[in-house]
């Protein structure tokens, strides 16, 4: 999918130097390929929603989610759930070893200043 991967490699790596951390996103569905894994500098996976809306009552999507969980822990890459939105999602992929959550359980898009205020109105559950 890269045609240029000597410069997008060196490009990364400058990037790295000074402290830019990569994320690989909707990782499981699109040009997300396991080779990507192995081919660039990531330090992040992201566990696409898709896998996430239905945790964790869908076997087949609790399973898909572990294995990649799995996968990012053997890597030692921090691991990223996408679209939480319920306290089931956030119990479950918190309980799997998540290093970090995002979705609309925490909060929808926002205009700048109104996210510059969450701190202030915000805290996570026990």
């Amino acid at each position: 999918m890269i045609d240029n991967r000597d410069e997008v490699l060196e490009t990364m790596a400058r990037l790295k130097w000074r402290g830019i951390r990569f994320a690989l996103d909707d990782f499981g569905t699109g040009y997300s390929s396991l080779s990507y894994l192995k081919r660039f500098p990531l330090d992040r996976l992201k566990i696409d929603h898709s896998f996430v809306s239905d945790l964790p009552h869908d076997e087949e999507s609790v399973g898909i989610a572990r294995a990649i969980i799995s996968l990012a822990q053997s890597l030692n890459l921090a691991l990223i759930a996408e679209g939480v939105e319920n306290e089931t999602q956030l119990g479950f992929v918190r309980n799997e070893g998540c290093d970090f959550i995002q979705g609309y359980y925490f909060s929808r898009p926002l205009p700048l200043e109104s996210f510059l205020e969450l701190p202030r109105h915000f805290s996570l559950p026990a």
